[in-house]
């Protein structure tokens, strides 16, 4: 064996690396402040429209980067610090300015399918951004529910992966993703409840049962999610959206099952009076 070979990092090592990384520096941004919140939004929302552009190309309608950029962005903080502009205003103009650009550009006859495309895009990666920044500036908790749902969230994909591999023998959605089982899908759910429990006897002192129902619905948020993108890279034929992290692809590849979590657990906490 070569010296350089001894001393090459197995693909395990980087992945743990630089998932080390990328979790350190998102809590990091998310613990220093507003500004930090704002910026980390900003990055991860302008790479998963990129990633989600070049996925969007290889499932047959590319959206368009002058539609899904800035529609993702202002919905992502449509809620926050652009809510002065009307919501209605911006999606009317993206749906009449949106199709009345592919009467007249080249490619007209794929304009209905790539205006759906990056409309989707951007509702897809937007909302749950949006969803973050509301629930962040919601209440004196703010800070805690952001932290404790993406940790409830990341959980569901590490119990899921660790219980699956080991002990799951029943296929769960198996034309879209072989490898996921029913045992660790029920595992996912159950870890990110832990961890809502946790964070309520920490800091957000949540009545067991609300714990009990927002662990859940992150828990099944978080594996939708993971499928939903799973079917996008199995239509478009690729492994991952792109290769931006070492040993795990793509941002969008990470983040996937920390999407949606944060849309249900706003409305169940809003409905239930817990933003306080």
């Amino acid at each position: 064996m070569s010296r350089e070979a001894a001393v090459k990092p197995s693909p395990l090592m980087i992945r743990i690396a630089s998932g080390a990384v990328i979790l350190l520096v998102s809590l990091a941004a998310i613990l220093s402040g507003r500004w930090g919140v704002n910026i980390l939004a900003i990055l991860l929302t302008g790479a998963m429209l990129w990633e989600f552009r070049g996925l969007s190309d290889r499932m047959g309608a590319r959206a368009p980067s002058w539609l899904l950029y800035p529609l993702g962005f202002y919905i992502a903080f449509s809620g926050t610090y652009l809510k002065v502009v009307p919501l209605e205003l911006v999606l009317s103009i993206a749906l009449i300015g949106g199709l009345m650009a592919f009467l007249f550009i080249p490619g007209r006859r794929e304009g209905l399918g790539r205006w759906a495309m990056g409309t989707a895009g951007a509702l897809y990666i937007g909302l749950p951004m949006n969803f973050y920044l509301l629930l962040y500036v919601s209440g004196r908790h703010g800070l805690a529910w952001v932290v404790f749902v993406i940790l409830a969230a990341v959980l569901t994909d590490v119990a899921a992966l660790l219980v699956g591999s080991r002990i799951g023998r029943t296929p769960f959605f198996q034309r879209i993703s072989p490898k996921k089982t029913v045992e660790g899908a029920i595992a996912g759910v159950v870890g990110a409840v832990l961890v809502m429990i946790l964070g309520s006897l920490i800091t957000l002192e949540l009545p067991l049962q609300h714990a009990l129902a927002i662990g859940i619905l992150v828990g099944v948020g978080a594996e939708v999610g993971d499928l939903v993108e799973s079917q996008m890279k199995r239509i478009a034929e690729v492994k991952d959206t792109s290769n931006l992290i070492p040993g795990h692809g793509g941002v969008l590849d990470r983040f996937d099952s920390i999407l949606f979590p944060a849309i249900l657990v706003y409305y169940y906490a809003t409905l239930g009076g817990l933003l306080q």
